[in-house]
């Protein structure tokens, strides 16, 4: 019997310690950042939506439906790991949404970019680089201010039935968290009520979320769409995206810093299509964010497409930027009574500082006039937007980017000089330059981490 006893005993401590060697293992995971494809955990939301979760990149987490950060809730998603979206349409789009109240904390770096993408993407050629509509995409939703009745809207594409589809408050404090070095890919589905969602939608989201190298690529709607908030983003990059690239309404009233948009491949409408207000277009805040150092590259000339269109009321300052490669220019949209002219007017919407190329419309900036103005009206208008050209400092230049499409190369990087005549940044959060554009000559910053990268390259 005492025999039997010890037996037992020694084989009860073997349990301990190998119990004890499976949680120091857990404690220090594999370091290998590659997935395991049969590591694929599917996320599906009941309600309760992800809960406070870290997701990490020894895994692959597949969307299945709309997927929800809830308020209070925090997710946080570790460098190099990669989310997938299933395909669907409407009611069984796919796409995470981080409600007002949640938070995500997806921060990644150069070398371990987190990777949102359609199902069927294995990162390896299995899905052709340019293919969109694939799945839905990513929307952050927070508690900043809109300049719509009432001041509280569902974001587009989430049924009305939905209370975690809410975005806008009163404070642009705000802080939804941190999205950092991460790549946004083959999404733009539709995801209901005729809505093909954005890349990276903003809806209300406050000044204290951290936006940075963030890439949308190849997706079917817009690039990134403002729905007011004042949020901050830096080094962004939109490529081959079919409608715009960068949109903003309702009162986005932000700052931006080193965007880069690029179109392709018969894709996009307009580079920066920026609206007011929408219901009313009147209200306030104004839209008017602050946004320096862009590269703009469209799609060429005879393509009939708009580097910017400010209308509905909205304003906005660009400043030391390059803008290139469009059949047309700026355009300022003129009305009978309180428009986008009068934004101008009043020194809300400026664009100062900046050099433009190959852009066929002349003048380059100019005004579209609604059909009741009266023609006697209009001539005043567009003397002052036209002139306004050269008494801001803005010019024509090549600033040395080289683009064939063709030989899918398009280079950012400008080969010519593109310092010169600085506008001053009005606030500490800009980074001060000496060179226009979204990239110092001497630093790729979009390298390794994006997909648009592999297209820099000749």
């Amino acid at each position: 019997m005492k025999k039997i006893i010890y037996l037992l005993a020694i084989l009860a401590l073997a349990v301990v310690v190998s119990i004890s060697g499976c949680k120091k293992d857990n404690d220090n995971p594999d370091p290998d950042p590659d997935p395991d494809p049969n590591d694929e955990i599917v996320i599906k939301d009941n309600g309760s939506g992800t809960g406070t979760d870290t997701w990490t990149a020894d895994n692959v987490y597949l969307l299945d439906g709309l997927v929800f950060v809830n308020d209070s809730q925090t997710l946080t998603i570790e460098p190099g790991t990669i989310i997938k979206g299933k395909p669907g349409q409407g009611e069984n789009a796919s796409a995470l949404i981080v409600s007002r109240g949640g938070k995500i904390l997806a921060e990644g770096t150069s070398a371990l970019p987190i990777i949102f993408t359609a199902q069927a993407d294995d990162l390896q050629g299995s899905v052709p680089d340019l293919d969109n509509g694939l799945w839905g995409g990513v929307i952050i939703l927070g508690k900043a201010k809109l300049n719509t009745v009432p001041g509280e809207q569902q974001i587009e594409g989430i049924a009305k039935t939905e209370p975690r589809g809410l975005y806008g408050g009163d404070d642009d404090n705000d802080n939804s968290g941190t999205f950092k070095y991460v790549s946004i890919r083959h999404g733009g589905t539709d995801i209901g009520e005729g809505n093909e969602i954005n890349g990276l939608t903003l809806g209300g989201v406050g000044k204290n979320t951290t936006i940075e190298y963030v890439e949308v690529f190849a997706n079917k709607d817009d690039g990134v769409e403002f729905f007011g908030g004042a949020p901050r983003l830096k080094n962004i990059i939109v490529a081959f995206v079919g409608d715009d690239s960068f949109d903003y309404d309702q009162g986005y009233s932000g700052y931006g810093q080193f965007w880069l948009a690029v179109q392709g491949y018969d894709r996009g409408d307009r580079l920066g299509e920026h609206d007011g207000g929408t219901d009313p277009e009147t209200g306030d805040p104004y839209a008017i964010p602050t946004i320096h150092n862009v590269t703009y590259i469209g799609r060429g000339a005879g393509a009939g497409k708009r580097q910017i269109t400010f209308r509905d009321n909205a304003g906005g300052h660009y400043a030391n930027s390059i803008l290139m490669n469009q059949d047309k220019g700026v355009d300022i949209e003129l009305l009978i009574g309180q428009d986008s002219y009068q934004q101008f007017e009043n020194g809300k919407l400026t664009l100062k500082n900046n050099i433009f190329w190959a852009v066929a419309q002349d003048p380059i900036f100019n005004v579209s006039a609604a059909d009741d103005v009266p023609a006697e009206d209009i001539d005043a208008p567009r003397n002052a937007v036209s002139g306004s050209f050269a008494e801001n400092a803005n010019e024509l230049k090549d600033p040395g980017i080289e683009i064939n499409e063709q030989n899918s190369y398009f280079n950012p990087i400008p080969g010519n000089d593109v310092g010169g005549d600085m506008a001053p940044v009005l606030d500490n959060w800009f980074t001060t330059t000496n060179y226009k554009g979204a990239f110092d000559p001497s630093n790729n910053w979009a390298a390794g981490w994006s997909l648009f990268s592999k297209y820099m390259t000749n």
